[in-house]
């Protein structure tokens, strides 16, 4: 079978090409297969960059009281205090996962954990409003 002696060989001619024309940025381990070219670079910035500006537009029209994740859960905590017996019965604790899913979502949409100074799930606002609202959960039922 000649295709595994085939892939050391590949390997060692694009190294020894990338030796010869002074290519000093690739890091072994790597495949250069797999390196994009500077097109393919600026074509997914620029698909990057239409993807982050549409998820602006997309809360545009709505009610601040309705696209803003505390807000929301302020009103459900009102809610839960007011009224527990319905607040109980419509099984609020299962619906607000699907209730606050995009809006997460839209705010993942830049957060990218592979970068050196990405922000931590934990130390962004949405996390930390669903953090207070389930502590408050937990104090009012204790």
């Amino acid at each position: 079978d000649n295709s595994s002696e085939f892939i050391p060989k590949c390997r060692t001619c694009r190294r020894q090409a990338r030796e010869q024309s002074g290519e000093g940025d690739h890091h072994e381990g790597l495949s250069s297969d797999e390196e994009l070219t500077p097109t393919e670079v600026d074509e997914f910035q620029k698909s990057k960059d239409n993807v982050l500006e549409d998820s602006r537009k997309i809360f545009e029209d709505v009610h601040a009281d309705f696209c803003d994740i505390r807000k929301i859960l302020l009103k459900f905590q009102e809610w839960k205090e007011k009224f527990p017996d319905s607040y109980c019965d419509a099984y609020i604790s299962f619906c607000l996962p699907k209730l606050l899913n995009p809006l997460i979502r839209v705010q993942l949409i830049s957060w990218n954990p592979l970068e050196q100074n990405f922000t931590e799930l934990e130390e962004m606002p949405w996390f930390r409003a669903i953090e207070e609202f389930s502590d408050a959960e937990n104090v009012s039922e204790s």
